[in-house]
């Protein structure tokens, strides 16, 4: 049985997965690339309970993948909003989406990764599939996919 860290491990991915590995980390950082940045907005989007999404928030921040931003005093209140560090994520977090696409989405995609440049979508390169372009996160918009719910 494998323990519960990868800290005996030496090994880069061993090491980034205690940061990104569980079930819930890699989910709100691809909704952080969808704009979410409240509280109450992961909450909604993901259905996850307050106190697993608190724990999270927190474990990103103190990686440095997010950094809280106050947004309100009183009540004090923070968005969360990723940093450079976790900008560089997008590029693990798209290719997930497009193996995922590839292999579990029976009905087809349930979100479509699309170039704002041309509207073509994002390959397993991460390349437009119409005009080449390289794409990073600030290329794209995430719309409904023939496999939404």
């Amino acid at each position: 049985m494998l323990p519960r860290t990868y800290q005996t491990q030496n090994c880069s991915i061993a090491r980034a997965l205690e940061v990104v590995g569980d079930r819930w980390t890699l989910l709100v950082i691809r909704s952080a690339f969808e704009g979410v940045r409240r509280f109450d907005d992961f909450t909604e989007r993901l259905g996850v309970a307050r106190n697993v999404l608190t724990d999270r928030l927190n474990r990103l921040c103190d990686e440095g993948v997010l950094r809280r931003h106050r947004y309100c005093e009183r009540p004090e209140r923070y968005e969360y909003r990723l940093t450079r560090k976790g900008v560089e994520l997008w590029p693990v977090v798209m290719s997930l989406l497009v193996w995922g696409d590839r292999y579990y989405a029976a009905d087809g995609p349930p979100v479509v990764v699309r170039h704002r440049g041309c509207d073509g979508t994002i390959t397993a390169r991460l390349t437009c599939s119409s005009c080449g372009a390289p794409l990073g996160p600030t290329d794209v918009e995430a719309l409904p996919g023939p496999g939404a719910r």
